[in-house]
């Protein structure tokens, strides 16, 4: 399968493309500076310079999957990511948003007000690329808090209805939501929707 990982040079994106490769896929790793793509060389692995600021560098090949590990300080950039992204038309598009905001606020429960206030102004820029990837017929993770550390033996994933309250004590590792998203550009099943990984 050819798959685009944005923003690989980051931790989830590192992740992502880790994934990727285990499982034989061709990938194009896409960082602003491709040399930080801490990831050893391989015929199956292309590092590509781009930035969502500038839609016309993301190398998307068409018929391509591409799953986002894009995350940000700076509100705006999240939404420009989401739109450059669905205008390059890749078959499928696999995006990482938070739990507790946009769709999952009310599943998460009361803590998703204290996400809020954390987040501030980025938070609309989240909850407008979810929308926008939805709208595109994709599939938005919605990831507690994430962490370092091993895929988690019994990790599985679930729609909204089956969400558990946000616990800010509770969290997941990076590696168990590449996974996750690695199955859903295989198997797809969260279509159109959101999706939660969890760990157990």
């Amino acid at each position: 399968m050819n798959l685009t990982v944005l923003a690989a040079s980051g931790r989830t994106g590192l992740a992502l493309t880790r994934e990727a490769l285990r499982r034989g896929h061709t990938v194009t790793a896409i960082a602003r500076d491709p040399d930080r793509i801490a990831v050893p060389g391989s015929p199956h692995l292309r590092k590509v310079a781009g930035d969502v600021d500038d839609p016309a560098s993301l190398a998307v090949a068409a018929g391509s999957t591409v799953l986002s590990g894009l995350g940000t300080d700076r509100a705006g950039v999240l939404l420009a990511g989401a739109k450059a992204v669905v205008a390059a038309g890749p078959q499928r598009i696999i995006w990482l948003g938070a739990y507790g905001t946009g769709k999952s606020a009310e599943v998460a429960g009361e803590a998703a007000g204290h996400l809020g206030t954390m987040l501030g102004d980025r938070l609309g820029d989240k909850v407008d690329a979810d929308g926008t990837i939805l709208a595109a017929g994709g599939t938005v993770f919605h990831a507690g808090l994430l962490t370092d550390g091993p895929e988690s033996p019994g990790r599985r994933t679930v729609g909204l209805d089956a969400g558990p309250p946000l616990d800010f004590a509770a969290v997941i590792s990076r590696a168990t939501v590449a996974a996750a998203m690695l199955d859903e550009a295989e198997t797809p099943r969260f279509a159109g929707t959101i999706a939660l990984p969890l760990p157990e």
